[in-house]
């Protein structure tokens, strides 16, 4: 939810219909300091106050004891039915409303253990064991845990270790006496079986496995530019008034090759789908979203999270990430974490923009904005507009967002200078932005953290606030001053957030073949991806690894050209008159070359094109708006029933879900027959993306999986390696897909050379 939720923006509307005209046309014409300022005085009434603490009641981010008790139970239930997934995911939501200091977080973590041993995850079972004992697990349950952790080293090969631990868990039995009791007498079962295992392992130690220098991957060549962080020396950055700050390739530049890599100056994972709890609600939701999936700092897949200590939700891969995000921002979004998912997405990158940039950096360039000059360094000075036009010559120096030096970083100033297009967006949107980012920054103060706010920074650095001049209800001169930022970022938002996404399982995942789609996991500010402007066909991809973005070029882009990014209509996916409208929400209108093509002649659009039924003797498009369509194709005249077509394309749908089915029934019978339904998949998808599409890619490589366990090796071995040149475009080389696909290849080459004869 990038917005608001429903019943907030709703109630906003309201309250903006209510205002007396005059005061309406004031706001709309406001500039972001004296919206800033009206919004203080308009976000006073009980009704706004009470609707936010009834939303915030709705969503649980607190430390809740009972529901810990309710999941773990319900991790048991899971657990006891073999189904370890679904426990480990469990086992961590009891982890993450357990409060730290409570004896109960313990036994979650050895729980936890248990599902990570059963799922062969030994070294983070032996952290969670770790996290267990620390957290003072109950001594008279303490030999079963330690067993366990002796049985991880075990298998990990860590053969001193294991015997190290196995004598510690021995005399830990035998000090606690009552050696005839049941749970005892399987204690020294246990124990007497590893000693067993230990043994044979030090006679016959496993060889080592060689390392596989192909599964790495190809090193790519890669020569930073010295003006624009994170991007290829064979780019430069480019301005003028029509298309403002662009990109263009100074070189010529192949399929393939990277152009941009950049970390995230700011990301906030996305909640995913969860129902908010209703008035008096009291059942805990078990369904898992991306907030369990995904670490909330580095957006790294969870196994087993590392729980915020002051509230149930921000989860970590690790303590050192947990501990980063404390220090850099969560110190302060942690006791506001109900407000920030009430308010969505938008709201809470603002926040965590300006707590990242630092409140001397924030309040330079609010201070800088106010004014005219156009040196963002100097702190008495502004520039009016941020997009004036340059002086010929003038090279990147004074292109907004460089420095003095012309250099264009990552970095706050050049996320300050993101177009806001305050003039753009309607004054009910600016009154919805405006008295969300009030409401945090009241709260910010409310709740004692205007010092956090300023990095704990000493008061004497900045200006006291008088108090008689200061009631309340009234906030702060810095927290005027990080509300103007945040309402700045709320509205850059609209225009310049990334989503980041990932391929992310569809089912349980255990099947041999696993079926993915693309989900939005972050939304975030990458400035250097941001110069990128759009085309409805652009000539590059890009894929995201945590909060890390590469751009590659996804076609032969000769020297001169502008460098296009998708900002979601594709010309594939729409026709141009579709595309114009969901592009007026970035405020300009599309002339790519697709659009020009479309709107310019009376050629039929692509997608229009491609959505088209097909001749089925020649293939050319059919056309005809009645029932009867007829054969583009003046030398075919073919002639076929609507109807008729429309039934052979349902009964091809049929066909797909049939070879969706196939794929999860394992039986080794039926891979020819999937392979056969999935072909004519890629067929359609080749027809309307293109034959080196990355949606084309992952479609091979499902086919890929399914020839590889149906070891048809021929086949198998020639799809492999189309897949891996259409991904290695888009992806890149250290792609999962593309270690995989070399995976499945190494594999099939290794087979005896009989068998390999025989396929």
């Amino acid at each position: 939810m990038a917005l608001p939720g429903p019943e907030w923006r709703g109630l906003l509307a309201r309250r903006w219909a209510e205002l007396d005209p005059p005061l309406r046309e004031r706001l709309a014409a406001a500039s972001l300091h004296d919206a800033v300022r009206l919004g203080c005085d308009l976000l006073r009434t009980e009704e706004e106050e009470a609707a936010l603490v009834r939303l915030c009641q709705r969503v649980c981010t607190g430390k809740e004891p009972e529901a810990a008790s309710f999941y773990r139970e319900q991790g048991n239930l899971e657990f006891g039915r073999r189904r370890y997934q679904m426990a480990l995911r469990l086992y961590s939501k009891a982890v993450s409303h357990e409060p730290p200091s409570s004896p109960e977080v313990s036994v979650c973590f050895a729980n936890r253990s248990a599902a990570l041993f059963h799922l062969e995850h030994f070294e983070v079972c032996l952290e969670d064991i770790a996290r267990a004992e620390s957290h003072g697990y109950p001594d008279r349950l303490l030999p079963k845990v330690l067993l366990r952790k002796a049985e991880c080293l075990l298998c990990l090969g860590r053969l001193q270790d294991a015997a190290d631990a196995l004598s510690v868990v021995e005399s830990k039995i035998h000090m606690d006496g009552l050696m005839t009791s049941p749970t005892h007498q399987t204690l020294l079962k246990k124990l007497s079986q590893l000693k067993v295992k230990l043994h044979e392992k030090e006679r016959c130690p496993e060889p080592a496995q060689e390392a596989r220098a192909d599964m790495q991957g190809k090193s790519e060549i890669w020569e930073e530019n010295d003006s624009i962080s994170g991007a290829s020396s064979s780019l430069s950055l480019n301005f003028d008034t029509e298309r403002g700050r662009h990109l263009v390739a100074s070189q010529d530049i192949m399929p393939g090759q990277s152009l941009l890599k950049e970390e995230a100056f700011v990301s906030v994972l996305c909640p995913g789908e969860s129902l908010p709890l209703q008035d008096s609600e009291t059942a805990w939701d078990t369904r898992v979203t991306n907030a369990d999936l995904y670490c909330h700092r580095c957006l790294r897949q969870l196994l087993a999270s590392v729980p915020c200590r002051g509230c149930s939700y921000a989860k970590y891969c690790s303590q050192d990430c947990a501990d980063m995000a404390w220090e850099q921002y969560h110190r302060t979004e942690c006791s506001l974490g109900a407000l920030l998912l009430t308010l969505g997405v938008f709201c809470h990158v603002a926040l965590r923009t300006v707590l990242l940039a630092g409140f001397a950096e924030v309040n330079r360039l609010v201070e800088w904005s106010h004014s005219g000059d156009k040196d963002p360094h100097n702190p008495k000075a502004g520039c009016k507009c941020l997009s004036e036009t340059l002086e010929p010559g003038a090279g990147t120096r004074g292109i907004p967002g460089c420095d003095d030096s012309g250099q264009y970083h990552s970095s706050y100033q050049a996320v300050f200078h993101l177009l806001p297009h305050t003039e753009q967006h309607s004054p009910e949107h600016k009154f919805l932005c405006m008295l969300s980012v009030v409401a945090i920054c009241k709260q910010l103060q409310e709740a004692g953290l205007h010092a956090a706010v300023l990095n704990q920074e000493s008061s004497e650095q900045w200006p006291k606030t008088k108090t008689s001049e200061q009631t309340s209800d009234e906030l702060s001169p810095e927290l005027k001053t990080v509300a103007e930022a945040m309402l700045r970022h709320v509205l850059q938002l609209q225009c310049n957030a990334q989503a980041i996404t990932v391929m992310q399982e569809l089912g349980p995942g255990d099947g041999a073949v696993v079926n993915k789609k693309p989900v939005r996991l972050a939304t975030a500010f990458f400035p250097v991806l941001s110069l990128l402007n759009h085309s409805c066909c652009p000539n590059t991809s890009v894929s995201f690894s945590g909060t890390a973005a590469t751009v590659r070029a996804s076609q032969p882009i000769p020297r001169g050209q502008e460098i296009f990014h998708c900002y979601g209509p594709h010309q594939c996916r729409m026709g141009a008159a579709e595309r114009q409208q969901l592009l007026r929400q970035y405020f300009f209108e599309c002339r790519c070359r697709a659009c020009l093509d479309e709107l310019e002649s009376d050629v039929k659009s692509v997608v229009s094109m491609r959505n088209s039924f097909c001749c089925p003797s020649c293939q050319a498009p059919m056309q005809g708006e009645e029932d009867l369509l007829c054969c583009s194709n003046e030398a075919c005249a073919t002639s076929v029933s609507r109807e008729n077509l429309s039934h052979r394309l349902q009964d091809l749908q049929q066909q797909i879900k049939k070879a969706l089915d196939l794929l999860r029934d394992r039986k080794a019978g039926k891979w020819q027959e999937a392979a056969r339904h999935l072909k004519k998949s890629i067929g359609i998808v080749e027809m309307h993306h293109g034959p080196s599409s990355v949606e084309t890619g992952h479609e091979l490589f499902k086919l890929a999986q399914i020839l590889f366990n149906g070891f048809a090796v021929s086949e198998a071995l020639s799809t492999i390696q189309r897949a891996e040149e259409i991904l290695s475009v888009h992806c890149g080389p250290q792609s999962a897909q593309i270690q995989e696909l070399q995976e499945m290849k190494t594999c099939l080459s290794e087979l005896p050379r009989s068998i390999l004869q025989r396929t």
